[in-house]
């Protein structure tokens, strides 16, 4: 039997640097509705659903879900890893695919490829196609994919404690793994609590390509390349990749914009 792979989708309306930015336009479509259809094309995804808070501000976006048809749950606000986990105990996952409302060209061939990773003969309770320093990533930032077991995630969420173990959902599977490079494009590991860990790579290093949102120059950056595609979102990150070296001005935009780390924790949380 197939296992059953969820595609869960986070996001809020109360994001620190750009407040309801998963609901900004981008070519005629709220940002999670573009990160939604992206997300639901993978082959490997049974279903795809949108997590987000019981946090009254939010309301929009169950209101937006409800209408649009797509599927979604309501959680913590803060421990996201408690959000996961029961929006995958409810849809039945067997795989648990973490993605981000801010991400609007993921995508649907890359999350295959990491979901293949786990549900494959590998093994591995965890895939990443990044992981945050000091790990190296290959893939621009806005394509991140992290796919885990949901025996392995119920055991996160049992045993996690630490603020950004529960905040970023998945840093209790890989912190302190040390990964061996299997070819330019795989790299795996057993962490020290035994999971079984695998790090994908692109052959090509374009870790320093910002293609995510959050910020306003993130948005307008987002707006120019769905343009320069008539509004569509049938394109693939290569397609990205070559017009933004077709239109190096396009990385402009957004290229003094800081990145957050894992240790950038929401400080609302720690109230």
């Amino acid at each position: 039997m197939k296992p059953r792979v969820a595609a869960i989708i986070q996001g809020r309306m109360g994001s620190s640097r750009l407040p309801g930015k998963i609901l900004a336009d981008i070519a005629g479509q709220p940002m999670l509705q573009r990160v939604f259809i992206r997300t639901s094309r993978a082959a490997t995804v049974t279903e795809t659903v949108f997590a987000t808070t019981t946090d009254s501000t939010d309301n929009p976006v169950a209101e937006y879900c409800d209408y649009s048809g797509i599927p979604f749950t309501r959680g913590s606000l803060y421990d996201v890893l408690d959000r996961y986990y029961q929006a995958a105990k409810e849809f039945k996952a067997d795989i648990v695919v973490r993605i981000t409302a801010d991400c609007p060209v993921i995508d649907s061939a890359l999350i295959d490829d990491v979901v293949n990773m786990v549900i494959g003969n590998w093994g591995f309770d965890f895939a990443a196609n990044r992981l945050p320093p000091p790990f190296h990533r290959t893939f621009p930032i806005g394509l991140d994919t992290e796919v885990c077991t949901f025996a392995a995630l119920e055991r996160a969420w049992k045993e996690a404690t630490e603020p950004q173990q529960r905040e970023h959902v998945m840093p209790y599977f890989y912190e302190g793994v040390e990964l061996v490079t299997e070819n330019r494009s795989l790299q795996t590991g057993i962490s020290p609590r035994g999971f079984k860990v695998a790090l994908l790579h692109h052959t090509t290093d374009f870790g320093d390509y910002r293609w995510t949102v959050d910020t306003p120059e993130d948005l307008e950056f987002m707006r120019q390349v769905y343009s320069r595609f008539d509004d569509r979102d049938d394109f693939s990150w290569k397609d990205v990749l070559d017009l933004v070296h077709n239109e190096p001005s396009l990385m402009e935009i957004n290229a003094n914009v800081k990145h957050k780390t894992l240790k950038d924790i929401d400080k609302r949380a720690l109230k």
